[in-house]
């Protein structure tokens, strides 16, 4: 007997995966928490195998349940296009954009601005979070178009827009501190490019470092700066008007540069290929704003 997945049921899974936590896929999809565990249940039933493995307060996938979500994502994009062919209802497509937190206050607005002036009907999802995730959530098929940061000379995938100096940074009233035996650092959690290149720099530089503060979040960066904890690594883009760059301070040893690439998936929809196109159009634009005069 042939198996034939139930479409619905897809989609949760997708969700699901594409949202992080099946918890708030349901409220995405309109449907209670248990209603989608149901679904999920059925796909293994009707999968006959494993498909998701319970880690922590949610769910992954497992190799086969990696599979299925790809072969899900092209089932229900071919399901919703013959829905539109024969005129019949659908849900809006949905365009997942990714993004570092420092391009969110004016990349992001302006880009789902821009693309809904194209795309009135599509359903845009934005994840504004750690740059190391975005790269491999393009891989994973989680996010249809991004822009992320990059190591200097990597050559990694995607299209190189620029590269971008990296900068010590401090909070005003900080930087006009003596300095201090032992730099203290406000951080980002590991992994992060710009961790890794702040204490790479200092250790060959033989300057003594410590870690005042880490933080996912670049807003708690900038506030931990305000409160003088320590000094910071970051691009200028986005930089608050009351941080500035150290780089007067004798000793600091010099930072590479950060690649910013535009990235997309393998087999990009034609909506997602109008976001990647929004997406570099505003980028470039607003970089070009933000220059130094």
């Amino acid at each position: 007997m042939v198996t034939s997945f139930d479409i619905e049921a897809l989609r949760a899974a997708v969700a699901g995966i594409d949202q992080g936590s099946f918890a708030r896929a349901a409220n995405e999809l309109g449907r209670s928490q248990s209603a989608v565990s149901m679904q999920l249940k059925k796909l293994e039933q009707q999968a006959g195998t494993r498909l998701f493995v319970r880690k922590g307060r949610g769910l992954v996938p497992t190799d086969a349940g990696e599979a299925l979500i790809q072969y899900a994502r092209q089932i229900i994009a071919l399901n919703d296009d013959a829905a539109r062919a024969v005129g019949a209802a659908v849900a809006p497509e949905t365009v997942r954009l990714g993004l570092p937190q420092d391009f969110y206050d004016d990349v992001m607005p302006a880009t789902v601005r821009a693309f809904s002036d194209l795309h009135p009907e599509a359903h845009v999802t934005v994840r504004a979070g750690n740059n190391h995730m975005i790269g491999d959530d393009i891989e994973a098929g989680r996010l249809d178009a991004a822009i992320a940061f990059f190591p200097q000379g990597s050559g990694a995938r995607g299209e190189l827009l620029c590269e971008l100096p990296v900068r010590w940074l401090a909070h005003q009233g900080f930087a006009e501190l003596a300095q201090q035996a032992t730099v203290p650092l406000v951080l980002f959690n590991h992994p992060c490019l710009f961790r890794q290149a702040a204490l790479a720099s200092l250790d060959r530089a033989g300057l003594r470092w410590r870690a005042a503060l880490t933080t996912p979040s670049l807003a708690a960066v900038w506030a931990a700066l305000r409160s003088e904890f320590g000094i910071g690594v970051r691009i200028e883009h986005g930089r608050p008007g009351d941080i500035v760059d150290l780089g007067t301070w004798e000793g600091l040893p010099a930072l590479p540069s950060v690649e910013l690439r535009l990235l997309g998936t393998q087999a990009a929809s034609p909506l997602a290929g109008d976001m990647m196109t929004v997406l570099k159009g505003i980028t470039m634009d607003v970089l070009e704003k933000r220059k130094p005069v």
